[in-house]
């Protein structure tokens, strides 16, 4: 009932814009409530921005239902706990990590377990076939392109049966990607309202509650980190999460080795954007990246990828926490 509430009264008001009302109402509206240190485009109201507008797009995704589900969710965690905002954040990410992303990605190694160990079957497939288009090539004159597009097509065929066969088609591993990503988007989204103004059933705005809601060096969960820690540790966590998965792979193809590089961008690039953000977002943002780090720690364990009937691989590792390690240590000592 107070999560519905809650919802009722976060609703933004259409055509409500503070700088249009001039210096002296604007205090009179917030209730003398202090203005946070966020930039412009971050402090301006979602409902401020027409429906046909540049920013249409981004009032649609911020009043849409996911993102008033995490609203709801976030509420409901905060009032059921009676935590600090900061303990919220924290409890609510732990939670959606631990119950949604945590067995998808133990799924994803599922899948990509089965299909590592599909493949000296299919490349001694590939060697039989090979052999025997290149004998009715001979048999039939086709020339080498026509060849090696029958090759190509049949053995994609073949391949194609074994994944049907073992149930291990590899476009289900990327079911993790498709649902992380839109819970992170709608999450921040989430946040990023509550950060900006969104009114609380009892009268009390979330905005000033986030404000007295931080802890430490960030008491203030609707202003920046000044001191970029939050944003900082953002980029550490993710570019080591991106090193472990570079480690483990022997052998990149080109590709590979771009997507690689593209995604130590990336990380690189959210240190200047969690800057810019309320501290409340750099703290999900740290937290689902910390969660995210403890998660592919544990999942190369090998007994909880036994308690997760994970199959054994020729690249599973007795000793992988010393693997690691080692293998961090001599790609970092090895730059100096």
């Amino acid at each position: 009932m107070l999560c519905r509430l809650s919802l009722r009264w976060l609703r933004p008001l259409p055509a409500l814009r503070l700088g249009a009302l001039g210096p002296q109402l604007a205090p009179v509206l917030t209730g003398g409530m202090r203005r946070s240190a966020l930039p412009v485009w971050a402090a301006s109201s979602v409902s401020a921005v027409a429906p046909g507008g540049a920013g249409g797009w981004y009032e649609a995704l911020a009043t849409s239902a996911p993102v008033q589900g995490a609203e709801a969710l976030l509420l409901c965690a905060h009032t059921a706990t009676g935590l600090p905002w900061w303990g919220s954040i924290l409890l609510t990410t732990m939670a959606l990590r631990g119950a949604v992303t945590l067995p998808l990605a133990a799924y994803q190694h599922y899948i990509l377990a089965k299909v590592e160990n599909l493949q000296p079957e299919i490349k001694n497939i590939a060697r039989h076939l090979n052999q025997e288009v290149a004998v009715r090539a001979n048999q039939l004159g086709w020339s080498k392109r026509v060849a090696r597009l029958t090759y190509l097509k049949i053995l994609r065929r073949l391949v194609s049966e074994l994944y049907i066969r073992d149930n291990c088609h590899p476009f289900k591993a990327t079911v993790l990607v498709w649902i992380q990503i839109p819970m992170w988007i709608f999450m921040s989204v989430a946040l990023r309202n509550f950060s900006t103004g969104a009114a609380h059933s009892e009268g009390f705005s979330v905005q000033e509650q986030l404000a007295t809601g931080g802890v430490l060096w960030f008491p203030d969960l609707t202003a920046l980190d000044s001191t970029w820690i939050l944003p900082v540790s953002v980029g550490v966590i993710n570019l080591l999460i991106v090193e472990m998965f570079a480690l483990q792979k022997i052998g990149m193809s080109r590709f590979q080795t771009y997507i690689t590089y593209f995604v130590r961008a990336v990380s690189v690039l959210m240190i200047p954007i969690a800057a810019t953000v309320p501290s409340s977002i750099a703290l999900y943002w740290l937290c689902s990246s910390f969660m995210g780090l403890s998660q592919n720690l544990l999942l190369r364990s090998p007994r909880f990828r036994q308690l997760c009937r994970i199959p054994l691989t020729k690249s599973d590792s007795h000793t992988p926490y010393k693997d690691l390690f080692a293998a961090l240590h001599a790609k970092f000592s090895s730059r100096k």
